[in-house]
């Protein structure tokens, strides 16, 4: 089933680095409505449960010390064709492959230290938006 809808992350090096601001108006200007947002920070139990997905991987440690090292905003977002247009607009996980003018491009650092999260299905969009908001908030 294809929704209008896609989760988003910053991340704890965008909020950090003061650009989470830039970020939100970068998202609202190419067409994305807002409809849920949270400022919270992620215990490492949070963060490894979030990422769970990831535990057998070599990097599952070092995530889950990054995305609980300090606050993120996250969001669930609306527009057509939103899972497709928000990868686009975030741009490649490194930032050195990211396009210009993409989020990742204008605010992320690192592979690992990226400024921000899109879901990549529909599927994982309802599960990370529901995994941050309340029932009457959820996908």
């Amino acid at each position: 089933m294809t929704t209008n809808r896609t989760f988003t992350m910053i991340k704890p090096d965008a909020v950090a680095n003061g650009h989470a601001g830039k970020i939100l108006d970068h998202i609202i200007q190419k067409g994305f409505k807002v409809v849920a947002l949270k400022y919270t920070e992620l215990t490492p139990e949070k963060a490894g449960e979030f990422y769970a997905v990831h535990s057998a991987r070599p990097f599952y440690g070092e995530l889950v010390s990054f995305m609980s090292s300090g606050p993120i905003y996250a969001a669930i977002l609306e527009k057509d064709n939103a899972i497709e247009d928000f990868r686009n607009v975030i741009g490649a996980t490194n930032p050195q492959e990211a396009a210009e003018g993409t989020i990742r491009n204008l605010y992320a650092k690192s592979i690992d230290a990226n400024a921000i999260h899109g879901s990549d299905s529909d599927e994982n969009a309802e599960i990370e938006g529901n995994f941050f908001f309340a029932d009457n908030e959820r996908f």
